[in-house]
């Protein structure tokens, strides 16, 4: 069985998953491998690194929260405290499921390797 990566965005000033965040996923060298949108319980609709394409490696997963925070009514003023949050980690175990989840703020954010 091979691994893969999900995440989930909640918007922890409103309690509420952050729904219509953009989400870009690259290689450790910059190629674009992925970018979708989170769904109203604010996941991606599938893995965002389906099993066959999911390899151990140096990722990162850039969450486009200026975008969704001007689009909640959050932003507040110009510029952004947080524009881009880029998340970059590695995955070691490629037969494992990777989730890594955004809690999300105008300003602040955490993440955690979950399951």
């Amino acid at each position: 069985m091979a691994g893969y990566l999900t995440t989930h965005v909640l918007d922890t000033a409103r309690g509420c998953p952050a729904a219509g965040l953009r989400i870009t996923l690259r290689s450790a060298e910059g190629e674009v491998l992925a970018e979708m949108m989170t769904n109203a319980d604010g996941r991606t609709d599938g893995p965002i690194l389906p099993k066959e394409r999911f390899a151990p490696g140096v990722y990162e997963l850039t969450f486009h929260a200026g975008e969704y925070l001007r689009g909640s009514g959050q932003a507040g003023e110009e510029p952004l405290f947080l524009d881009e949050v880029p998340i970059r980690f590695g995955i070691s175990d490629g037969q494992a499921h990777y989730h890594v989840p955004l809690l999300l703020s105008p300003y602040g954010y955490s993440t955690y390797r979950g399951s």
